[in-house]
């Protein structure tokens, strides 16, 4: 029987990161980033704890050894408020698995950023190119990003991930059958990589589905997102269809919204081992 995997989002779309799951034979898109994916409890509350750094969080995680010199050749506005960062590559050595991280390292400031990567392992195979997605904030890394970075600017990279999770899956034969992606934002401008998933719907027909969901829509919609574009929150509704006992499912958002959501799939009847999130700090 089919397997069917549904992402509820607000950001970056795990989609993009996990294709080769389901399409294994593309090998610029590979494991999903295990560490950062979390069970929901049966009352889907997320506990709070104080706030720690990145490199203080992320201690026990697996890292690489290999630290990389890399130079911005690239700076684009995603949206209003998130920057990506296109970074030459210096050490041949350096490689990392979609859906990992980088611990990001600035001359001059003190704390190490955590961003996730936004581009696949082929882009730095053909090009020596990694990209990122970072959205702006007060935190010193995202902030230099979006106020002192430029072309040229130089910095380093170090790839961490927990590897455990996907060693203990390999060679179990499991498939994704297709993917269905709820993706939330303000409005349309906000919604980043739209350009990509349309492109991945038409390549891969009834294997990836998107509804677009827009919550503060002033402006009129483009013909090419209309068809996939509804207005307001995603709902019990929306989700209750999808739910199966061959359905897997993948909530990234702020802390807030994870929580909504994984209560709401546990009123219609998804168990909480089925249910995993990326916890954003």
């Amino acid at each position: 029987m089919a397997h069917t995997t549904v992402y509820v989002g607000y950001t970056v779309p795990q989609l993009l990161k996990g294709a080769s799951r389901i399409f294994p034979s593309h090998s610029a898109l590979g494991v999903l980033r295990h560490s950062s994916f979390y069970y929901c409890t049966v009352n889907g509350t997320i506990k709070s704890k104080r706030k720690m750094d990145h490199l203080e969080r992320t201690a026990n995680n697996f890292r690489q050894e290999v630290i990389t010199q890399a130079k911005v050749c690239g700076i684009t506005n995603e949206s209003e408020t998130v920057k990506r960062l296109r970074l030459a590559i210096a050490n041949k050595d350096f490689t990392f698995k979609a859906g990992q991280w980088v611990d990001f390292f600035i001359p001059g400031v003190s704390v190490v950023g955590g961003f996730s990567i936004c581009s696949s392992p082929g882009l730095l195979e053909r090009e020596g190119i990694l990209e990122l997605a970072v959205k702006h904030t007060v935190h010193p890394p995202a902030h230099w990003i979006h106020t002192e970075c430029t072309l040229d600017s130089e910095v380093a990279l170090r790839v961490g991930a927990d590897l455990h999770g996907y060693q203990e899956g390999k060679g179990n034969g499991h498939k994704l059958g297709t993917v269905k992606l709820y993706y939330s934002a303000k409005n349309t401008s906000e919604l980043l990589f739209k350009k990509n998933i349309l492109g991945l719907m038409n390549t891969f027909p009834g294997k990836i589905t998107c509804c677009f969901h827009v919550t503060q829509q002033r402006s009129q919609i483009c013909k090419e997102l209309q068809p996939h574009v509804t207005e307001g929150r995603i709902s019990e509704k929306d989700l209750e269809k999808h739910v199966s006992n061959n359905t897997s499912w993948y909530i990234c958002g702020p802390p807030p919204m994870i929580e909504s959501i994984s209560k709401l799939l546990s009123n219609i009847g998804v168990p909480g081992n089925r249910v995993f999130f990326e916890k954003w700090w």
